[in-house]
């Protein structure tokens, strides 16, 4: 008789199916996934019930900014004798990072058309606030609940719920618009080259782009997810190999 491994808490948690506790939101032309942070703690409490979770402070306040950068919000868990952070940019609905002024950038027109004038406001204490939650679930994710939403996945591992979609049919473009492609800026690049070489991947052969820089803004924050997922899935690994 075959024995039948049994599994560790964390791939556990990571079969967990929350598709039906996530929110969609359209942001131009990339659909995001959101989980409902009320559901990722009452998983949490019921995975580890003596789990406390902090969100870190700087100089008082619950973020840490940079006149340059903007605003970043920082999250804290200890759950199983494991401490893991996590830190996440407060974004606008364009996933533009804010800052304490309004700021003005260009997209590409598509086509030969002109550059579009678009801005991102200043940040609130309502944004900063939405980010700390979302925050808090990412850090919950690492513990296996809901990671692999943040890997572009529809369904957790050896989902048995796979259900066939038909494709979507595409709707025809207006001929008399001008489409606007947008692209990620350059700090968002300088983030996907760090995180690329970490993960062993080379982000412009996957994508078929000449330089990170190519990458449409569209495909910025799955292509992210995917490196980070991969970079923790292969630090897990490497623990499970050294116990």
């Amino acid at each position: 008789m075959k024995e039948t491994k049994e599994l560790t808490k964390f791939e556990t948690l990571l079969q967990l199916n929350v598709n039906g506790k996530v929110e969609k939101k359209k942001s131009g032309n990339t659909e995001l996934t959101y989980l409902s942070w009320a559901f990722a703690v009452a998983e949490m409490e019921k995975a580890y019930p003596d789990w406390e979770y902090n969100i870190l402070e700087f100089n008082g306040s619950p973020y840490q900014f940079d006149e340059k950068t903007g605003y970043m919000v920082w999250t804290e868990i200890k759950a199983g004798g494991k401490t893991k952070k996590m830190w996440l940019p407060v974004m606008d609905g364009a996933n533009k990072a804010m800052s304490n002024v309004k700021q003005e950038y260009s997209v590409k027109g598509y086509n030969g058309a002109p550059p579009v004038k678009k801005f991102v406001e200043p940040a609130t204490m309502f944004d900063i606030n939405k980010t700390i939650m979302r925050c808090l679930v990412k850090n919950i994710a690492m513990f296996g609940i809901g990671l692999y939403i943040y890997a572009g996945e529809d369904l957790p591992e050896d989902g048995e719920n796979k259900a066939s979609e038909a494709p979507k049919q595409q709707k025809q473009p207006i001929k008399d618009l001008p489409k606007i492609e947008e692209f990620i800026s350059a700090e968002q690049g300088i983030e996907l080259e760090n995180l690329a070489k970490q993960a062993g991947v080379d982000i412009c052969k996957a994508y078929k782009i000449d330089k990170i820089i190519d990458l449409p803004f569209s495909k910025f924050e799955k292509c992210k997810n995917a490196l980070i997922v991969k970079i923790k899935a292969e630090e897990f690994r490497k623990a499970k190999e050294g116990e």
